[in-house]
């Protein structure tokens, strides 16, 4: 390819990722629109495309960073009559006192997604890797899976028995057909020969009588003990496809049951897309990596979390590094990262070692989503720090930072690993559910028959709730009452078998 043919494809590519965010970017103010509360671009941008970080992007009280957002036992209503409404969805900036509209929550997971397309448009086919099958679990496909050869490519057997031709009693032959034999002594009318399941059948066979409905007498005679009907358990040649057959779509899974189809219509590799790469900082100076918390020290908790997580999310976790509370280390490691997404733990609100936003500004990043309306995990942040790479920004309570991987991380990496994207389903409540005046609630549930029943321990830095949940229900603003329909959004390990190594293992929960 000349230069100028790859600067051209370049510029074109820039351009689908602008309109792409731009395209987010106004359904964010056609939510806020619709909300009643104003349609200004996102975080303190004036409406632009993105703003920068540098314009102001901090966060004051709507919810505060790891070291001071409050740890309750529950996330409790607020009332609209106790405090400004603004409190709960337009932060202040730490810098200029000005306030920027939250992202509603809905809006704040399409600007991911939209970003997370542009950036795998980007990848193109640098993306697509052929694999052997026994490395290719839990990958997506990058091209059709299509039968490489009739299924079955001969007719076989589908039962240990007797393999007939025309109408009986049937003189048995002495030498049976096993599995593997090639092209058997064809059958004459009147004839039988014990076969295997899996076996080829002979030509001019007729029917397979099984075993336990045929006997044998002295003079070596097969006689049925019930009505043979043409054909019966034989699996004709092309029965389950046709070699050329669609198997698989562009996008599906690679499952162990799919490893199995693969293997059966032909093939040695798979053509799919590579996991998109993920570095995790790890923020504060506060967390213990062993033992007991101690002396106003506590353990870290979203650094065995978050891999895995990633992991089932799709993607390749290259490293874990943790920086504690230091500008530089942050600064020094979002530039040095040639990831295609960053996730940072802590650090997204506007306390005295909140560093998240800082950096942003010093790298010049474009802030996609800076807040959503949405509890726990308020202050999450998205943003485009270079071209092909994005940050997310968690805030640094548990159950708060998993908010943050559902709504911004899970659909940028569902996006870039090629995944299809789930139909959203819904679920009755068993049990009414507070509701914030302003904001969605993702409050944990198992799903239980028919229902879904919220779980107790639901507070911004509790995981016992998550750790027991199927899923995360999707509350709207104002709560829900016992029986109404909630959005369900699916824990990973719900629906996707764990893989030997960890977590590389994926699986939908149907293709068709």
């Amino acid at each position: 390819m000349s230069g100028q043919s790859a600067e051209s494809l370049a510029a074109q590519a820039r351009a689908a990722e602008d309109g792409a965010v731009d395209e987010a970017l106004a359904l964010v103010n056609e939510a806020r629109a619709a909300d009643g509360r104003g349609a200004g671009g996102t975080a303190g941008s004036g409406g632009g495309r993105s703003s920068r970080a540098g314009s102001g992007t901090g966060h004051g009280s709507a919810e505060r960073s790891r070291r001071s957002e409050p740890a309750s036992h529950t996330d409790p209503p607020d009332h609209p009559g106790d405090a400004d409404p603004a409190r709960h969805s337009a932060p202040s900036d730490h810098r200029t006192g000005s306030r920027h509209q939250a992202a509603p929550w809905s809006a704040a997971r399409a600007v991911a997604g939209r970003a997370g397309r542009a950036a795998a448009a980007r990848r193109g086919g640098a993306a697509e890797r052929r694999v052997p099958l026994d490395r290719a679990l839990g990958l997506t496909l990058a091209e059709p899976l299509a039968a490489l050869s009739d299924l079955p490519s001969f007719d076989t057997s589908a039962m240990d028995g007797w393999v007939v031709a025309g109408p009986g009693p049937w003189d048995v032959r002495a030498a049976g057909i096993l599995a593997g034999q090639d092209r058997p002594e064809p059958l004459s009318d009147g004839e039988a020969v014990q076969i295997a399941t899996g076996a080829r059948i002979p030509r001019d066979a007729t029917a397979v009588i099984r075993s336990e409905h045929g006997r044998t007498d002295d003079k070596g005679r097969l006689f049925a003990l019930r009505d043979v009907d043409h054909g019966q358990d034989i699996r004709p040649r092309g029965q389950e496809c046709r070699s050329g057959d669609q198997l698989l779509p562009t996008g599906a899974l690679v499952t162990p049951a799919v490893l199995g189809l693969a293997a059966a219509a032909g093939y040695d590799e798979l053509l799919t897309v590579a996991r998109p790469r993920a570095e995790v900082l790890i923020l504060g100076d506060e967390l213990l990596t062993e033992g007991l918390p101690r002396e106003g020290l506590i353990r870290d908790a979203l650094g065995p979390m978050l891999p895995p997580w990633l992991r089932a999310l799709g993607a390749e976790v290259t490293s874990v590094r943790r920086l504690g509370d230091d500008p530089k280390a942050l600064l020094k490691a979002v530039q040095a990262s040639d990831a295609d997404l960053i996730v940072t733990t802590g650090g997204t609100a506007s306390g005295p070692v909140d560093h998240v936003h800082p950096t942003l500004s010093r790298v010049d990043a474009d802030l996609l989503v800076d807040g959503v309306a949405v509890r726990p995990g308020h202050p999450m942040l998205l943003a485009r720090t270079k071209e092909g790479q994005h940050l997310v920004g968690l805030p640094g309570n548990p159950l708060a930072a998993v908010s943050g991987l559902l709504t911004l991380a899970e659909p940028l990496l569902r996006m870039l690993a090629g995944r299809p994207e789930q139909e959203p389903y819904t679920v009755p409540l068993q049990g009414a559910v507070h509701g914030h005046p302003h904001d969605t609630r993702l409050v944990p549930v198992v799903v239980r028959g028919e229902d879904a029943v919220p779980l107790r321990y639901n507070g911004p830095a509790m995981l016992r709730g998550i750790a027991a949940a199927d899923g995360l229900a999707v509350v709207p603003p104002g709560g829900a009452k016992a029986g109404r329909e909630v959005e369900i959004l699916d824990l990973p390990w719900s629906w996707n078998p764990a893989g030997d190594d960890g977590g590389d293992a994926s699986a939908e929960r149907c293709f068709t």
